[in-house]
């Protein structure tokens, strides 16, 4: 088993993030993490049907944290970490060591073991993978979102998320190197790009068009009420191009 279970934002900012992501998306937040402080950082968790939307920012941009250094080399806010749910951690934590692929941060928190590999090793972005102890169901517990996660889904607006868009200057290489350390062949899209199909979404590997350089450009929701979120979007004075809204340095893709 592998899934997408959650994607992670930075912005220099926490509070104008979050009210942005649930003024336009539909969306309520389900936990403040009080664990990601030891990382100079604060965090919301915002449930996405069965997966999650965080967004961290650093406490003091001054202050030497790998979310402050990531903004700076990307321009401002926007796309950060790619969080799989699996049930082999220990597998996959072995296989990453085989391709010589550091581990930047090991997690265990009794229930909940992951490991957060070295993007300079990964390319993209820092990639995750966790696994929970107990029921591992699409809509089972998640430990990074709190006890009570399931109070705060809201699907009025926003029902899924369904797709990562990875940006790169050699896409194909990226997803290569994604396929080795998640032991996932690459496929070709309809849009004709690489992607990596895992069992609830699609990671996606796009010629970086813009001057951010390689990282987590975009995202892919599937919605209930695109006719509310493109207004409220506007009304904020966001990007919106089409089908396609800017929050938090990230391109959000209406389906």
């Amino acid at each position: 088993m592998l899934r997408l279970r959650q994607i992670c934002l930075v912005a220099e900012e926490l509070a104008p993030a979050v009210d942005a992501l649930s003024d336009v998306l539909g969306l309520a937040t389900c936990f403040h993490d009080p664990a990601v402080g030891v990382y100079g950082l604060e965090n919301a968790l915002l449930p996405l049907g069965t997966n999650f939307l965080e967004v961290v920012a650093p406490l003091d941009l001054k202050e030497n944290t790998a979310g402050g250094r990531y903004l700076k080399r990307r321009g401002g806010d926007g796309g950060y970490m790619v969080i799989l749910q699996c049930d082999n951690v220990e597998e996959r934590r072995t296989r990453v060591g085989e391709l010589g692929v550091r581990v930047a941060n090991a997690l265990n928190y009794n229930d909940f073991t992951g490991i957060q590999l070295h993007p300079h090793d990964t390319g993209g972005c820092m990639l995750e993978n966790d696994q929970m102890d107990g029921d591992q169901s699409a809509d089972g517990p998640w430990h990074p979102a709190g006890g009570s996660w399931k109070d705060a889904v809201r699907t009025d607006r926003t029902t899924a998320m369904v797709a990562a868009e990875l940006q790169s200057h050699d896409p194909g290489a990226l997803a290569a190197r994604w396929s080795k350390i998640l032991a996932v062949p690459v496929t070709t899209g309809n849009s004709g790009v690489p992607e990596i199909v895992l069992d609830n979404a699609t990671l996606r590997f796009v010629e970086a068009a813009d001057d951010r350089g390689e990282g987590l450009g975009g995202l892919d929701l599937e919605v209930a009420d695109r006719a509310a979120i493109l207004p409220a979007a506007t009304a904020r004075g966001l990007a919106v191009d089409g089908d396609m809204v800017m929050i938090c340095g990230t391109r959000f893709r209406l389906l």
